[in-house]
């Protein structure tokens, strides 16, 4: 079965509506912007509810804290290496400029035997529809693409 991740796109009501983005922190993604963005999202723990999932990786992810309100069930997603996305959409506010994200570990250089510590997330960003369709993931593209959808009606 495939792996399952949960994720949160936190938003503001407005015209144009905007939303909560983050940039993947490490080496690999330093120099990638234009598709490289993504909700904040991560792994559901065996026998972990993935809403609570997804509420504990944003909070992991930026360190902000999730709002309370009802969160809109935005479906399943695959994504492009089998794997499934759940998300759902809450309405919210943050300062991009206070993210504080939980750190991993890898070998860097690789083949160098160092292991750096490096932030999941480095940082995060608030886009309007155009610019968002245009800086996430192309497999996330879907979830961006059905959220404004359901905004709209």
């Amino acid at each position: 079965m495939a792996a399952t991740s949960a994720g949160l796109l936190l938003y503001r009501r407005g015209i144009p509506p905007r939303v909560f983005l983050v940039h993947p922190g490490g080496p690999y993604w330093a120099a990638k912007d234009q598709g490289a963005w993504s909700v904040p999202k991560g792994l559901v723990n065996p026998a972990e509810d993935e809403l609570g999932a997804a509420r504990r990786e944003f909070q992991e992810e930026t360190g902000f804290d999730i709002p309370t309100s009802a969160a809109c069930d935005l479906g399943v997603f695959r994504l492009p290496g089998g794997k499934r996305l759940r998300v759902w959409a809450l309405e919210g506010d943050c300062d991009p400029a206070h993210l504080t994200s939980n750190l991993f570990s890898m070998e860097w250089p690789p083949g160098s035997g160092r292991v750096q510590q490096f932030p999941e997330v480095d940082r995060g960003a608030w886009f309007e529809p155009t610019q968002a369709l245009a800086k996430v993931t192309r497999g996330q593209r879907a979830v961006l693409e059905k959220f404004y959808a359901a905004l709209g009606s």
